[in-house]
């Protein structure tokens, strides 16, 4: 499967806008030969705390990345604040749309307390793992990154890690080698699609979108610019990798 991350800038708190500006880039990895293509994290809002943030799940950003999954006949995926219904506080949740108008959901497990998400997210309960044509995908969450465990504990059912993003510049050979570290430590591709440009609260991101091998390898990179990297993903790669290089059963706890 081929595989487009979108690195693109966001219009702080504007869905129309954002969807105006996603949807000729969605259309141009279409146009690329990619079969799934995943946009940033918050990509119709940016990263924002503000208070009434939160849409209903199954809102327009959902709807955005069905009506283009449709269009285009491809999945689609990125993470936007929703709200489930009788909650008070959105999840930051992950919707991979399919060309059918199936819809999976992943809600942000670990907040980023250092920025205060905590106090206007819920935090998600556990990982999800959707197959999509024969691909076995566990996306994660940004902040997610940082925590080795439940990449391990995905490992076994997972041939390919989605991780949209809003990481800062400031911490960007974190996100570099943490992308990197996870492909290694579970012998599977990573895909990291993170933005672009200046947020509404003055933090920058550099982008460094890529996309990892299971064996590390930088298969796609971007720099600071909005664009699109794309890579191949094969499943019998990983199972060859595993079998080859047998370290995920020598684990131990």
């Amino acid at each position: 499967m081929r595989i487009a991350a979108v690195q693109h800038d966001i219009v702080w708190e504007d869905r129309d806008a954002n969807f105006a500006r996603l949807a000729p880039q969605v259309a141009r990895a279409v146009g690329a030969g990619a079969e799934l293509v995943l946009l940033s994290e918050t990509f119709s809002t940016g990263f924002s705390m503000t208070e009434g943030i939160g849409e209903p799940e199954g809102g327009p950003s959902a709807q955005f990345l069905l009506g283009q999954a449709a269009e285009h006949g491809v999945w689609v995926g990125g993470s936007c604040p929703e709200i489930a219904e009788g909650e008070q506080l959105p999840y930051n949740s992950f919707v991979l749309a399919g060309p059918e108008g199936t819809v999976h959901r992943y809600r942000k497990l670990h907040p980023f307390t250092h920025a205060g998400e905590h106090e206007r997210f819920r935090a998600g309960e556990k990982p999800a793992t959707i197959e999509v044509g024969g691909l076995r995908i566990t996306p994660f969450i940004c902040y997610d990154l940082r925590f080795a465990n439940v990449f391990w504990e995905a490992a076994a059912h997972t041939d390919v890690y989605l991780v949209p993003a809003n990481w800062p510049s400031p911490r960007r050979l974190h996100w570099q080698t943490l992308l990197q570290a996870r492909a290694i430590e579970n012998q599977a591709y990573v895909v990291g699609c993170n933005r672009v440009g200046t947020a509404g609260d003055g933090t920058e991101h550099a982008g460094d979108s890529r996309i990892v091998s299971p064996m590390g390898e930088l298969l796609a990179t971007a720099a600071g610019v909005e664009t699109i990297v794309l890579a191949d993903v094969d499943p019998a790669e990983v199972t060859a990798t595993r079998d080859r290089l047998r370290f995920i059963p020598d684990r131990r706890g």
